[in-house]
Parts: C-alpha cells; sequence; structure tokens
C-alpha cells in the first residue's frame, strides 16, 4: 500500500516530488504533500495543533506509507507524547518497539548557554543523525524551534544556525516538519524561520462568539502550485481533518438518473419521475407544516432500496425523530441497525460553522451514503450570519455533487426579514424547492405544497394539499370554490355537496326519462291506433274496388259468351 499509494499521489501532482502527509484533506490542499527531501515549517499561536499535526505526519508515514520517523522533541516528553495521541488510536510504543517511529526528547538549559556564550549545534546534529540511522527515518519532526533557540539573542549566529539547521537536513534527504510558536507580527517569534523553510503552514485557532474554530493556511509553497484559502480543520479521535472543498470549481458531474421522494403523488408532480440524482432539494415552511417528516420519508425510501443515508439533525435527537415518524408509519429504527441509516444530531452551538462541514465531510467520507438530510439549516443562523451559512451551503453543495450524493435541507421560514433572507438565498443554491405553506379557511388550518422550481424538468404549477395520516403523507388535488382554493373540511364539504347534486341530477334525469318514456309509449299507442283505422279504410275502399273489378270480368265473360253462341247459330 506504502509504495503504491505515494506513487499514486506522485502521478497525479507531477509537478515537484512530495511526500505525502496521510493527513485527511491537507494533500488535496497542497497538491499531493509537503515538499519530498525538504523542511517545511508548521507555525501557529499555542494550542492549534502544531504537535498533533506533526506527530500525525509521523504516525501516517510510518503505518501507511512505510517511511519511519523521528519525533525529536525539545518540550514535551516521549512518555506524555505517547500519552497525548493514545486518544486518537495510536500506539506510539508499539511502533517504537517494531523500528518505525523513534522518539527522542531534548532538554536544553537555558542558564547553561547564557553561561558559556556558546550555541553550537553539532551535538544535536550527532543526536538526530544517531536516530534516523538507527532505524532509517524518511521523515523528522523537530517540536518546537522556539525551545532550540530560546537563548539566543544575537540574530546574526541565530540566522546562521537555522540556515545551518536547514541544510544539514536537506543534505540528509529527509522529509522534515519543524514546528514553530507564532510572534507578534510575524509568523514566528524570530521572524526567520518563514524565509528559510520551502513551504510554510500557518494554524490558527480563533473563537468567535465563544465558538471556537481552527483553520489553515498554506502561506508558501516553492515550487508548486497550492490552495490559498483558509481551510478549516477539525481535531477528533481520529486524529486532524481539514477540508478542502473552498478551491473547488464548478466542473461537477451530473446525472439524468431519477429518484424517488418517497412520496408517489409528489413525484408525479416532479415529471411523474421525482427528483435527479445527485442534486439538493430544499424543504421550506413554517412551524408543524410537516418539513421533517417529507425529510423522513425521503431518508426511509432511500433505505428502503437497500442504499445508505446520513440523517444530520439540528433540532430534535434521533430517538424522538424515530418516535415521531412512527405515528406517520415510518420505521427508521429498522434501517439504523441494519447499518444503512446514520443519525449526526449536534446542537449548531457545539462547533462553528466551519467546524459543523468539517464534521459532515469527516461522517459522509467515512460511510459513503447516496443521500443525505439536513434538518433544519436555519438552526446554524445562530452560530453565523445569514451570508456566512450561505458560504457553508456553497461548499457542502459542490463537495456532494462532487460525490453524486443527493441532499435534502429543510428551512424553518418565519414572518422575519432574516428568514425572509435565508429562503432566498438558500433557495437560489438548490435544484428543487418545495414550500409548504398554512391554509387557513372557515377557522381551519391545513397544509399546501408549492413545487417553487425544479430545474431541468418539467413540473407541477398546480397547488396540492398536502395531508399527514397515520398512514403516511399524500398530496390531494385542492377545490376551487367561489371564495378560492378548498382545503380540509371545505374541500370534504364541496366533494358532499357535488356529491349530492350528482344524486339529485341523476334522479331528476331518470324521471325525466320515465315521463318521456310513458309518453312514448302513449304516442305509440295512438300511431298503433291510426294505424289500424287506416288499414281499415284502406281494406273497405280496396273492396268496393275489387267488387267493381270483379263485375267488369263477369260481364265481360257474359258478353264473351253470348256472341259465341249467336256465332255457333248462325
Amino acid at each position: 500500500m506504502s509504495k503504491a499509494k505515494e506513487q499514486k499521489m506522485n502521478e497525479k501532482y507531477p509537478t515537484l516530488p512530495k511526500t505525502p502527509t496521510g493527513i485527511i484533506g491537507l494533500d488535496e490542499i497542497t497538491g499531493g504533500g509537503i515538499p519530498k527531501g525538504r523542511p517545511t515549517l508548521v507555525c501557529g499561536d499555542a494550542g492549534c495543533g502544531k504537535t498533533l499535526m506533526s506527530l500525525e505526519f509521523i504516525i501516517r508515514g510510518a503505518i501507511d506509507f512505510d517511511e519511519p520517523g523521528v519525533f525529536m522533541a525539545f518540550e514535551e516528553k516521549t512518555e506524555e507524547l505517547a500519552m497525548n495521541v493514545a486518544s486518537l488510536g495510536f500506539d506510539l510504543d508499539k511502533l517504537q518497539k517494531q523500528k518505525k517511529i523513534k522518539l527522542d526528547h531534548v532538554h536544553i538549559d537555558r542558564s547553561e548557554i547564557e553561561e558559556t556564550g556558546e550555541y553550537d549545534l553539532e551535538g544535536l546534529f550527532i543526536r538526530l543523525s544517531y536516530a534516523i540511522d538507527s532505524i532509517g527515518a524518511k521523515r523528522v519532526v523537530l517540536d518546537t524551534l522556539e525551545n532550540l533557540f530560546s537563548g539566543l539573542s544575537n540574530e546574526t549566529v541565530l540566522r546562521s544556525e537555522l540556515r545551518r539547521l536547514f541544510h544539514w537536513l536537506k543534505d540528509k534527504g529527509v522529509t522534515a516538519i519543524i514546528t514553530g510558536e507564532r510572534g507578534d507580527g510575524k509568523l514566528t517569534r524570530q521572524g526567520l524561520e518563514e524565509y528559510v523553510s520551502d513551504c510554510v503552514i500557518l494554524l490558527d485557532h480563533r473563537v468567535i462568539n465563544q465558538i471556537s474554530t481552527r483553520r489553515l493556511r498554506i502561506v508558501k509553497y516553492r515550487g508548486s502550485l497550492h490552495g490559498t484559502n483558509e481551510y478549516p480543520f477539525l481535531i477528533d479521535e481520529e486524529g486532524i481533518s481539514v477540508l478542502p472543498v473552498t478551491s473547488l470549481k464548478l466542473e461537477k458531474p451530473v446525472s439524468s438518473e431519477r429518484i424517488t421522494s418517497g412520496i408517489p403523488a409528489l413525484d408525479k408532480m416532479l415529471d411523474g419521475r421525482g427528483f435527479f440524482k445527485g442534486s439538493s432539494i430544499l424543504v421550506s415552511g413554517t412551524a408543524g407544516t410537516g418539513k421533517t417528516s417529507i425529510a423522513a420519508y425521503f431518508a426511509n425510501q432511500t433505505c428502503s432500496e437497500g442504499k445508505k443515508c446520513i440523517y444530520f439533525a439540528f433540532e430534535e435527537s434521533p430517538n424522538q425523530i424515530i418516535r415521531n415518524m412512527h405515528s406517520i408509519g415510518v420505521n427508521l429504527q429498522q434501517y439504523v441497525d441494519k447499518g444503512l441509516l446514520k443519525f449526526f444530531a449536534s446542537r449548531p452551538t457545539l462547533y462553528g460553522l466551519e467546524m459543523h462541514l468539517v464534521a459532515m465531510y469527516k461522517v459522509i467520507k467515512k460511510f459513503k451514503p447516496q443521500s443525505i438530510v439536513l434538518d433544519p439549516i436555519t438552526n446554524l443562523i445562530t452560530v453565523g450570519s445569514v451570508s456566512e451559512v450561505k458560504s457553508m451551503l456553497i461548499r457542502l453543495i459542490d463537495f456532494l455533487q462532487e460525490e453524486q450524493i443527493t441532499v435534502m435541507f429543510t428551512a424553518l421560514t418565519l414572518n422575519t426579514i432574516i428568514s425572509d433572507q435565508t429562503d432566498e438565498g438558500v433557495s437560489s443554491l438548490v435544484d428543487a424547492w418545495l414550500l409548504v405553506r398554512d391554509i387557513e379557511y372557515n377557522g381551519e388550518r391545513n397544509r399546501g405544497m408549492y413545487i417553487m422550481k425544479s430545474r431541468g424538468m418539467k413540473h407541477s404549477n398546480q397547488v396540492r394539499e398536502f395531508v399527514i395520516t397515520d398512514k403516511g403523507l399524500d398530496l390531494v388535488d385542492v377545490y376551487l370554490g367561489p371564495e378560492g382554493v378548498l382545503t380540509g373540511s371545505a374541500r370534504e364539504a364541496q366533494i358532499l355537496q357535488e356529491q349530492t347534486g350528482e344524486v339529485l341530477r341523476d334522479y331528476a334525469f331518470g324521471r325525466k326519462d320515465r315521463e318521456i318514456s310513458r309518453k312514448r309509449k302513449v304516442l305509440e299507442a295512438k300511431i298503433s291506433s291510426l294505424q289500424t283505422e287506416f288499414e281499415s279504410i284502406e281494406e273497405e275502399l280496396n273492396k268496393v274496388s275489387q267488387e267493381e273489378e270483379l263485375v267488369k270480368q263477369v260481364a265481360a265473360k257474359t258478353r264473351a259468351e253470348i256472341t259465341q253462341r249467336r256465332g255457333e247459330k248462325g
């Protein structure tokens, strides 16, 4: 795995020989890792994660890339370092026994330097050289530089010794990380290290509105292109994760495959086939309109097809969501048990926006879902402005499109300027926008669903009544009455009225048909009587005519007989 993975990285980023750090996201930002065989400076204030990042660089190198490493600490003892990373699942003692890592603590007494007035790194070089040769190290970390030069005030000597140290590391052919404390107005306290380093990584830990956020920036990288933005990074039980999505471009693959929403009537409104795979959907509406139910239905449908889904909940706990969905006939627990559905629930104030983004990125990368749900995104406004939330969602949507993951957001709509801005801002980012509104009529509140937009497909412009029952979700046709759209009991009353009218019309039509039938029979009887009378008269007239004809025939016959007799006598 080690050599093949490194070779793959170097083939992907051929600009400069690089050493992959193995830290999630950092290699993408640096274009393949830090410069191979050269020193890299990692600087920042206390508590920003310098030691952990450099230590993970050594550990990942030993485990993932088969590159032994030396970690030389000038501040913390080796036992303390091993204890610090044990919670991350790294066993430094085991790696040391396997000769994959060598930890060394060097204690420097400032008083000795002040008394002698001399400063020489020769002893350090000998000790470091022995450590490198003893395990064949390819990676080296010196943590931290301030302790090494803390007693040196002569800037000329300091600059000379720094250059000497960096040149020695280059000549040794090791990829080195050197950590340094940030100074006033400078990247480091001495202000010299950044000039002699080939790569400088600045870590920052800031607290805004009582919420902490860690960020990383590549200040310089000689001979290589690199990301120049600030990138949020997360320190958790698996180490450091950096989110590189701020550099993504609009070159995402798209799919024409369609996926169902789980509500057949809604799919019918969406050209009969549902959403596009890898698209983003926003479901917005006021409180109690069923946004979470729609999202849960979508998650349930994904899992019922044997696909994975992550449900990010910022308002309700997983158990609460699972319980509530039972009331509409949805059993999400079965998919949690099967490992198809994963809940990730937290209050928005747990992290800053960037930290939420990193946490989502990491969970998505690890779980590899086909769809995700964020419910609701409007709660994120409590930890950032509307523009900041929009910026975060842009990066999240870009990342999900890159991974071809379908996402459904829910958003709470209120009659406030902030919420209106949220709707307008977020709705412009998504591919489909469903709006669920309250329709109040005749002292009753019902729900109406509108498809505000759906990019790339025909969709209905009709309003549908959104119905939530113990059997699930459905959309029914609304009725147009004399005073507008009718929903709920008004719709049922209109249906009953129409059904009553149909019965009355049917009865009226039946009575008319019967009357026509009776009149037809009377008329037919009259016609039959007239026909009989006509036939009788016709027969009478024919009788006279026939009698006359018979008289004529008899007379003619008699005349003929008389004539014949006269002829015989004569």
